[in-house]
C-alpha cells in the first residue's frame, strides 16, 4: 500500500475533509517552525553580539509561536482521530456489503472467476480478524502516521527553501543529504511490508485454526483428542510469534539506520558551519538559524520512519481489504426482489410463457473435474407445482441451486426469470428461501433461529411453520447452543426448515428437506410442500426419495441424457 492510496480516498470518502485539513495543519506547523527559528537566532544573536537586553516583546513572540505549535499539534492529533473513525466505519461497512455481494460460492472458490478471485483470506475466521483486529490497526495510520507524512512533505521542503535563502552552502549539503532519508526509508519499507504482509497471515491462520479447534471442541473432547489440538494451537502461536519477532527487529534496524544518516547530515552542516563561524565567514545569526532548522529537516522524515513500522501492520490490512473490495463479485445479487440468478443471465420472461425460472443449458465446471456438473441442465420452474430434481450423487444438483440462488456463476448457459406473483408473498416475505444441505444454527432459541428471516414473525407463524417441518418433538423454546448444539442433526435440519417455510416466500428451493425422517415425518413433510405449492408458490425439491418423487408435479432429472420440460403423465403424479 502506498504512503496515502487512492483508494482509501474512494471507499472512506467521509475521511477526504479531515485528511485534507491536516494537510492545512502541517503548512501551518512549517510556517511556524521557520518564524521560531528565527526568532531564537535573532534573539541570541542581539543578547550575544549587540548586547541588547532580552525584550518583553521578542518573549511574547516566541511563547505565541510555541503555543501555535502545541495547537497545531493537538488538532493534527485531533483531525487524525476523526478521520481513522470514520475510515474504519466505512471500510468496514465496505468490506462486509463486498463479502456478501460475493456470496457463499466466492468463499468456497466455486464459479468461473474462483480462481480469479484476489485475495488469500476467505475463511469465516480470517474474515472476522481482518474486518475487526486488522481494520483497527488502521488507527495507527491515521493517528500516527499520516500527521507524520503531512509534516514530512511541508517542513523539510519549507526548511530546505529557508536555508538555502539563508546560506546557499548550507543549503547544497541539506539538500544532498535529505534525500537519503527517504531514500532508505523506501528501501527498508518494501521488506517491512513484505514481512507485514507474512505477519497478517500467520495471525489469520492462527485465527482460523483457533476457531475451527473451539467450534469442534465438543466432539473432540467426546472422542479424547482435544489434548492433542494444543500442540497444534503451540505451533501455529509459534509462527506468529516468530513473524511479529522478525518485523520488529527489522522496525528497530531501520530506525537505527534512519537515525544515523539524519545524525550524520546534521553534524556535517553542524561542522562546515563551526568552521566557517571560526574564520569568519559566516554570520552568528545566520549560523544559528541553519544550525535550529537543519535538526527540524530530518526530523518529520525520521519520525516517519518510525511511524511507518508502527502502522505496517494496519497496512497491510488495509491492502488485503482494498483487493477484496476491487475483486469482482461471479455473481452479484440482483437488486430486485426477485430469485437471485447473476445480472448477466437476467433476461426478460413473458407472463404468457407460463414459467417464473427457466434454467437454460446451464453447466459449471469444477476444478480437479473433466466434466461439468450440472451439465446442460434445462428446465422450468412454474409457481403452483412442486418440482422435484434428482440425479446420482456429484451430478451437480445442490450446484444448480447455488446457481439459482446467484451464489455460483455458471460456466455456460444462463438463467431467466420473470416477476413473481405479488399476492403469494406475505408481510416479511423474502424473494427465496433456502435450505441448505448443512445449515447453520445460531445460539439461542429455537424459535429465534426459526425467525431468523423475519425477526417479526407472530408466533402463531413461527408455531405452523414447525408444525410444518414436522418439528413436533422440540420445544421452541428450548435454547440452543452455537451451531445449534444440543439438536440432533435431523431436529437441526428440520430448525432450518421451518425457517425456510416460515416467511411463506414466493420461491422454495428446498435440498434433501426429507433427509434421515421417518416414514411420518415425511408425509408430513411432503404434505406441506404440496400445500405451498398449491397455494401458487414454486417449490423446487432436490431429493433422491421415492415419496417425494412420487408427489411432485415434475420431475427433473439432471442426471439423465433427457431432461423434461413439461408435466409429467398423470398416471405419474399423486
Amino acid at each position: 500500500m502506498r504512503p496515502l492510496d487512492p483508494r482509501l480516498l474512494r471507499y472512506a470518502g467521509g475521511a477526504r475533509a479531515p485528511i485534507g485539513a491536516l494537510a492545512g495543519v502541517g503548512l501551518v506547523t512549517a510556517g511556524l517552525t521557520i518564524v521560531q527559528a528565527w526568532l531564537l537566532a535573532t534573539v541570541i544573536a542581539r543578547v550575544f553580539i549587540d548586547k541588547a537586553t532580552l525584550s518583553a516583546a521578542a518573549l511574547i513572540a516566541l511563547a505565541a509561536v510555541t503555543t501555535g505549535r502545541v495547537v497545531t499539534a493537538w488538532a493534527a492529533q485531533a483531525l487524525a482521530h476523526r478521520a481513522a473513525a470514520t475510515a474504519r466505519s466505512q471500510l468496514r461497512g465496505a468490506l462486509l456489503a463486498r463479502i456478501v455481494a460475493l456470496g457463499p460460492g466466492w468463499r468456497r472458490g466455486r464459479g468461473r472467476d474462483a480462481g480469479q478471485a484476489a485475495g488469500g483470506i476467505r475463511d469465516a475466521a480470517g474474515l472476522t480478524q481482518l474486518a475487526t483486529v486488522g481494520l483497527d490497526g488502521l488507527d495507527s495510520y491515521f493517528t500516527s502516521y499520516l500527521p507524520a507524512l503531512m509534516l514530512a512533505i511541508a517542513v523539510p521542503v519549507a526548511v530546505l527553501v529557508t536555508i538555502a535563502v539563508a546560506d546557499p552552502l548550507s543549503g547544497v549539503t541539506v539538500a544532498v543529504t535529505l534525500p537519503l532519508v527517504p531514500l532508505f526509508g523506501a528501501l527498508i519499507g518494501m521488506v517491512t511490508g513484505q514481512h507485514a504482509k507474512r505477519r497478517l497471515n500467520a495471525l489469520a491462520n492462527l485465527a482460523h485454526h483457533f476457531h475451527d479447534v473451539v467450534s469442534g471442541l465438543p466432539t473432540l473432547r467426546v472422542f479424547g483428542r482435544a489434548g492433542a489440538q494444543r500442540s497444534r494451537i503451540e505451533q501455529v502461536t509459534g509462527e506468529y510469534r516468530r513473524a511479529t519477532m522478525a518485523t520488529l527487529r527489522l522496525a528497530f534496524l531501520s530506525s537505527l539506520a534512519l537515525e544515523l544518516i539524519a545524525t550524520m547530515s546534521v553534524a556535517l552542516v553542524a561542522t562546515e558551519i563551526g568552521l566557517r563561524l571560526a574564520y569568519g565567514h559566516l554570520d552568528l545569526r545566520t549560523g544559528l538559524l541553519v544550525l535550529i532548522l537543519a535538526p527540524e529537516a530530518y526530523l518529520p522524515l525520521r519520525a516517519l520512519g518510525t511511524q511507518f513500522h508502527a502502522t505496517a501492520d494496519g497496512l497491510a490490512a488495509a491492502s488485503e481489504v482494498f483487493t477484496l473490495l476491487e475483486t469482482p463479485a461471479s455473481a452479484d445479487m440482483p437488486a430486485s426482489n426477485v430469485p437471485a440468478v447473476p445480472d448477466a443471465c437476467l433476461t426478460a420472461v413473458s407472463a404468457a410463457d407460463g414459467a417464473v425460472i427457466r434454467v437454460n443449458g446451464v453447466s459449471v465446471r469444477h476444478e480437479g473435474r473433466a466434466v461439468p456438473a450440472p451439465h446442460a441442465a434445462t428446465f422450468r420452474i412454474v409457481p403452483g407445482r412442486l418440482t422435484v430434481l434428482t440425479g446420482p450423487s456429484g451430478c451437480g444438483k445442490s450446484t444448480l441451486l447455488s446457481v439459482l440462488l446467484g451464489f455460483t456463476e455458471p460456466s455456460a448457459g444462463s438463467v431467466t426469470s420473470s416477476p413473481l406473483a405479488g399476492d403469494a408473498v406475505t408481510q416479511g416475505a423474502v424473494a427465496a428461501a433456502w435450505l441448505p444441505q448443512e445449515p447453520t444454527l445460531f445460539a439461542g432459541t429455537v424459535a429465534e433461529n426459526i425467525r431468523l428471516g423475519w425477526p417479526d414473525a407472530p408466533d402463531e407463524a413461527v408455531a405452523d411453520a414447525a408444525r410444518g417441518a414436522a418439528l413436533d418433538d422440540v420445544d421452541l423454546a428450548r435454547v440452543l447452543g452455537e451451531r445449534g448444539a444440543g439438536l440432533s442433526s435431523g431436529q437441526r435440519r428440520r430448525v432450518a426448515l421451518a425457517r425456510a417455510l416460515l416467511p411463506a416466500a414466493p420461491l422454495l428451493l428446498l435440498d434433501e428437506p426429507t433427509a434421515g425422517l421417518d416414514a411420518r415425518r415425511e408425509a408430513v413433510v411432503i404434505a406441506t410442500c404440496c400445500r405451498h405449492a398449491a397455494a401458487g408458490r414454486a417449490v423446487l425439491v432436490v431429493s433422491h426419495r421415492p415419496a417425494v418423487i412420487a408427489a411432485a408435479d415434475e420431475v427433473v432429472d439432471i442426471g439423465a441424457p433427457a431432461q423434461p420440460h413439461g408435466p409429467m403423465p398423470t398416471g405419474a403424479r399423486r
